[in-house]
């Protein structure tokens, strides 16, 4: 089977991990997210919850074919926190997730190489705690057509063993189909010669 329309998320938030250098404490939790709007009210649930925290630093990444991230240090120096982590995401091969390290400063300055060992080391044991699963790319496709083509549409999709996400069926027929990635050219082929049927990616 094609591997190339298979991303790594996880399953389900990571327990909270407790890592510990010169008496700062770093908390570290891996989150599954779909958005970006989903990082803000996760983070300042956390500042609620350490309201001794100095720094709630993280990382996320999106997205399955194209990738987008980002990484924040709050207030920590430039790169020795967020990007730490999202060198953790990356190696460990994972996307749509956020991971988030809280420090609550020791007394003991750890310096700009010890800061980033620290949320390295911090990330790393909450994406180890976490189960990785295994997802695969979907495309999804609009099929529109009239009702005299509704019998092969649907004798098609069901040979083919389509998903189907959604239906609309008024004086035209929209249906919308969910397909892996690896399979959409043959979908879109199939779909494409058939008298009297529209099919696009959307």
């Amino acid at each position: 089977m094609e591997k190339d329309d298979v991303y790594k998320t996880i399953g389900a938030p990571s327990p909270e991990i407790l890592y510990k250098d010169k008496k700062s404490k770093f908390f570290a939790s891996a989150f599954p997210i779909t958005s970006e709007d989903e990082v803000k009210p996760i983070v300042e649930e956390l500042r609620k919850k350490y309201h001794t925290a100095n720094h709630v630093c993280y990382a996320w990444q999106l997205g399955e074919k194209q990738r987008s991230y980002r990484a924040n240090d709050d207030g920590e120096p430039n790169n020795s926190a967020g990007m730490p982590i999202y060198g953790q995401i990356q190696s460990f091969d994972v996307t749509n997730i956020l991971v988030t390290v809280t420090r609550i400063f020791g007394g003991t300055k750890l310096g700009v190489g010890g800061l980033i060992q620290a949320y390295k080391t911090a990330a790393q044991m909450a994406l180890e705690s976490t189960e990785i699963v295994e997802r695969v790319i979907q495309d999804q496709l609009l099929l529109r057509f009239g009702y005299p083509e509704m019998d092969k549409v649907m004798r098609a999709i069901k040979q083919k063993n389509l998903d189907m996400v959604s239906q609309k069926m008024d004086m035209d027929c929209e249906l919308i189909l969910s397909v892996r990635l690896s399979e959409t050219e043959q979908v879109l082929q199939l779909f494409d010669e058939m008298q009297g049927v529209d099919v696009s990616i959307i």
